[in-house]
């Protein structure tokens, strides 16, 4: 099956997808900051460049799209009908850089959390960030407790 627009066009479209300030990002990005979470944005010195820092609860959040990530059974994550090699070994490699960012960082001892595009769609935006919330205290709670037990 052949591409239905020209490669001009197919380009241009391509390039209008953003990696930064995407609608997810903003939401989770509003979210944090209407519940007096302060975070950096896009630390370069961390591995794999996460979407939003929180020092103060040593988290760091990244926002996924689903295509981009492989997101495991979602209709979102759906593979193009066009260059199906292509764009399997293209996000097959993602999720292996996805694992390897995600593993340094958790040895560096960062809280890694993870919020997929489609988990914050209307049916799920709510539990979706209300859960994101609880863990990042969570983080905070237990790291205040494990400072009690050694001193």
């Amino acid at each position: 099956m052949t591409d239905i627009h020209s490669s001009d066009i197919r380009s241009y479209n391509m390039s209008k997808i953003k990696s930064r300030d995407t609608q997810p990002e903003l939401l989770v990005r509003r979210f944090l900051f209407s519940n007096g979470l302060r975070y950096k944005l896009c630390d370069s010195k961390l591995p794999g460049k996460p979407d939003i820092v929180l020092p103060k609860y040593k988290t760091v959040i990244f926002v996924h799209g689903c295509f981009w990530h492989g997101h495991s059974h979602c209709h979102l994550a759906k593979l193009p009908k066009t260059r199906t090699e292509f764009w399997t070994k293209k996000i097959h490699e993602n999720k292996i850089r996805d694992k390897e960012n995600i593993s340094q960082l958790e040895k560096n001892g960062w809280q890694v959390l993870l919020v997929y595009g489609c988990e914050l769609k209307k049916q799920k935006k709510d539990a979706t960030l209300n859960n994101l919330l609880n863990k990042i205290k969570e983080s905070l709670n237990s790291e205040k407790n494990e400072e009690t037990h050694t001193q």
